[in-house]
C-alpha cells in the first residue's frame, strides 16, 4: 500500500476477519477506499461467493473510510450503524474488487456506497454503509 493507503491510526488488521478473508486495501482516503478479496475460501456450499463475504468486504471498505474521517478529531472513532446490500450476480472464482465512495458526512454520520465487481468489471453487489463518527 502507498502512503495514502495505510491502515488508519488506532486500527490494526492483524488477526482480524479482514485478514482471514484475504481482503487487501489498494487505495484509501476518507472519500474513496478500494480493496480486493479472493473468491476462494469465501464461498457458500454451492461454490459461489458467499453474500456475507460481500457484506464483510463492503463494511470493511466503508468503515476504513469512516475511520479515516474520524481521525480528524483527537479521539475520533467510527462505528457501523447500518449496512444493506443487494446481490446482483454470482461469482465462482477469481477475486472481487470493491470501491467505497463517500456520499455524505453530515451531522456525525458518514454514508458510503460500495460497489463490488468481478474480474470482468461486472457488478456483483451494491451496498450502503452508514457509520457514526464519535468524538470527544
Amino acid at each position: 500500500m502507498t502512503e495514502s493507503t495505510t491502515e488508519p491510526e488506532r486500527m490494526s488488521f492483524s488477526g482480524t476477519l479482514i485478514e482471514r478473508m484475504g481482503i487487501e486495501l489498494l487505495e484509501s482516503t476518507p472519500e474513496r477506499v478500494v480493496g480486493t478479496m479472493p473468491v476462494e475460501g469465501n464461498t457458500q456450499p454451492y461454490g459461489l461467493l458467499h453474500g456475507g463475504a460481500s457484506c464483510v468486504l463492503a463494511e470493511t471498505l466503508g468503515s476504513v473510510g469512516a475511520a479515516q474521517l474520524a481521525t480528524r478529531f483527537p479521539s475520533g472513532m467510527a462505528v457501523g450503524v447500518e449496512l444493506n446490500a443487494t446481490h446482483h450476480k454470482a461469482v465462482l472464482s477469481g477475486a472481487v474488487t470493491g470501491v467505497a465512495a463517500l456520499l455524505s458526512s453530515e451531522s456525525g454520520i458518514a454514508s458510503y456506497e460500495i460497489v463490488i465487481s468481478d474480474m470482468n468489471n461486472d457488478r456483483v453487489c451494491t451496498a450502503r454503509l452508514m457509520a457514526a463518527i464519535h468524538h470527544a
